[in-house]
Order: structure tokens, then C-alpha cells, then sequence
């Protein structure tokens, strides 16, 4: 697996490499792994999404997480899914689905990319104060000074009525 991951990352880091080729070759090195495996349609999931072709991206995501990932990639194919259904205008379905993988990933990389998105989905659900809270609570970490302070305010933000 080791390998077939780092030949799927070599793909992944090519920027010379078209969107179509992209999912040409993600393709081809799924098809080294047997047809229901759960990273495998994860990786071919991700391709259709940055190309744009969000409605197979969208079946290849919800079949991997339907099988089972590992907890990070459970996170990641969440998040994706959540942004892609967003795009095709799900977008109370990805809110509920960010807001989970928000709460249930309480902090590092992953708690701050599920804060972006659901930020994201927050304001296409026409809550931008309740966007700004989550993403400043999600920044405040990584200040320099202040943490505190944004913080507060975040929380601050998310509980005065508009």
C-alpha cells in the first residue's frame, strides 16, 4: 500500500498534469486495487473533484466513506464530500456534515480545514456572523498574541442575535 500511496501522491503533486490526466491516472493506478476499496474510489473521488466533475465525485466519495476509511481519510472524504454537495447545491446537508466532523475533530490540521469549509457552507446558508466566529476560533491558535482576545470575540460574535 505504501507504494501504490506514494505513486497516487506523485500524481497528486504533478502540476504539469491536466485535470483529465489527473483522473486518467488516478484511474489507472485504482485499478491495481480490488474494485470496493475504500481509498481507492477516495483517490478517484478527489480527482473528479478538482476537475470539476463534481456529481461522479460525489458517488465515488459517499461508496469510500460507506466501506470505511481510516480516521484521517474519513475526515478528508468527509470534508470533500461536504464541499463538493455544497457546489451542487445540497447545501443544508453539507452544513450538517461540517458542523459534525467540526465538533468531532477538536483540534490540529483537520479540525482548522473542517472550520474552513463549514465556515464556507455557513455563509451559503446565509449565516456569515456565525461563519466569521468559526473561523476566527479556528485562526485564534495560530496568532502570535491575541489568541485570547479573538477568541472571545468569536464567541461573542456567534451569540449576539442579528
Amino acid at each position: 500500500m505504501n507504494d501504490w500511496q506514494s505513486r497516487v501522491d506523485a500524481v497528486w503533486t504533478d502540476e504539469a498534469l491536466s485535470p483529465e490526466a489527473v483522473i486518467e491516472r488516478i484511474d489507472a493506478l485504482a485499478a491495481e486495487r480490488p474494485a470496493e476499496d475504500a481509498v481507492a474510489l477516495f483517490e478517484r473521488a478527489g480527482a473528479r473533484d478538482s476537475a470539476g466533475v463534481e456529481d461522479e465525485a460525489e458517488q465515488l466519495y459517499r461508496r469510500a466513506l460507506e466501506i470505511g476509511l481510516d480516521d484521517e481519510r474519513r475526515t478528508r472524504a468527509t470534508i470533500q464530500l461536504a464541499s463538493t454537495i455544497r457546489n451542487l447545491g445540497k447545501t443544508e446537508e453539507a452544513l450538517e456534515m461540517l458542523r459534525v466532523e467540526y465538533e468531532r475533530e477538536p483540534h490540529g490540521d483537520l479540525h482548522d480545514a473542517a472550520a474552513a469549509f463549514y465556515a464556507l457552507a455557513l455563509v451559503s446558508s446565509g449565516m456569515p456572523e456565525r461563519a466569521a466566529s468559526v473561523a476566527l476560533q479556528a485562526l485564534a491558535p495560530h496568532l502570535p498574541r491575541y489568541t485570547r482576545s479573538v477568541t472571545g470575540y468569536a464567541r461573542e460574535i456567534a451569540e449576539e442575535p442579528r
